[in-house]
């Protein structure tokens, strides 16, 4: 029987030969292809020192940040006005006590000075001529104590002007390190506007603001934990000060605390001090632990003789410790030295 096709029948069958033809190619070269090698790569032992998770009590805590500041801190001004005349030192400069650190202009002060001396060398000479007149009853007691009482009004204005002199010099009050410069020669200097400040690097102290949910766990004399980012392990700090009474816009107390000299801490610089609030129960394990790849920090749990790679999330801090909130159970076995060097399923041999 002869079957008569139409152009769109003809199309068809085309297509279906063409992707049979395809598949056929497709087989044979599959065909002819090296099978993958379906072994899994064999992993070295690894001699590790692995730890068991327990739940320890240890002490709750928070923190509270604070500024390092000195406990010696002086804005110099000048108490006369004045044009300044000379300025003797930069900020970083170290200072002594009593050191000349700027000038003012002192004409108008020395010519007062001069003035005062003068009119007391005079009553002094009045004083003295009628001293002797007196003993010989040539003048009267009352013109004695009148020039005598002009001698002591004219020493005392000696006394000003000298006093107003001194003022025009300006001296370091203890030994520390000049730290800002507000004035340079020819600036007017005028009471109440600050020229220099100068800090006492070797004695520091921390402010923080305490709020008052916190404030009756700090008692003064206590030694608290001052923790920056500039030094890798906790400073022992002295609570000093206690603000009696709270900042009503914040409701925080402010708190001091004695820093040691040798702490390698600069004022101004940023820091937290820890309070403990309580006790409480938490998974806690050695830094060495947690392995940090990128944003994620990981431990490695051995089990069978083998690791395996848990994701973790850890908490505060503790000297060398860290609290681990999630990712780990008590009683598991976690590596704690040679955890950076692993991967996971890796096959270990406990120290």
């Amino acid at each position: 029987m002869i079957v008569l096709l139409t152009r769109m029948d003809r199309i068809f069958c085309g297509n279906v030969i063409t992707l049979l033809l395809a598949q056929v190619v497709l087989w044979q070269t599959g065909c002819h292809r090296k099978p993958e090698s379906s072994s899994r790569e064999v992993l070295p032992t690894v001699q590790v020192r692995v730890q068991t998770v327990e739940a320890k009590l240890h002490a709750a805590t928070e923190d509270v940040v604070g500024t390092v500041r000195a406990r010696l801190h002086a804005a110099l001004e000048a108490k006369v006005s004045g044009r300044l005349e000379n300025m003797l030192v930069t900020p970083g400069q170290t200072v002594k006590a009593g050191e000349l650190l700027a000038q003012l202009d002192a004409r108008e002060i020395q010519a007062r000075l001069d003035q005062a001396l003068a009119l007391r060398e005079q009553s002094g000479r009045d004083t003295e001529r009628l001293r002797g007149l007196l003993a010989q009853k040539a003048v009267s007691r009352q013109e004695f104590e009148t020039v005598e009482s002009g001698y002591r009004v004219a020493d005392a204005a000696v006394t000003e002007a000298e006093t107003m002199l001194g003022y025009t010099k300006i001296v370091a009050p203890f030994d520390g390190v000049v730290t800002r410069k507000f004035a340079d020669v020819g600036d007017l200097a005028t009471p109440g506007r600050p020229l220099l400040e100068i800090d006492n690097p070797k004695a520091l102290r921390l402010e923080a603001d305490v709020p008052e949910s916190l404030i009756n766990r700090v008692q003064l004399g206590a030694t608290l934990s001052v923790r920056a980012a500039s030094e890798a392990g906790d400073i022992a700090g002295v609570v000093s000060e206690i603000a009696p009474v709270a900042d009503p816009a914040s409701r925080t107390f402010n708190v001091k605390l004695d820093l040691p000299a040798n702490a390698g801490l600069r004022a101004g610089q940023f820091a937290r001090v820890t309070i403990p609030v309580g006790e409480t129960r938490a998974l806690r394990l050695p830094l060495s632990a947690v392995v940090q790849r990128g944003q994620m920090e990981l431990v490695f749990v051995a089990e069978n003789r083998h690791v395996q790679l848990r994701l973790v999330k850890t908490g505060k801090r503790i000297g060398n410790a860290v609290e681990l909130v999630s990712g780990v159970t008590v009683g598991e076995q976690v590596v704690v030295e040679g955890a950076s060097r692993l991967r996971d399923g890796q096959p270990i041999e406990a120290k």
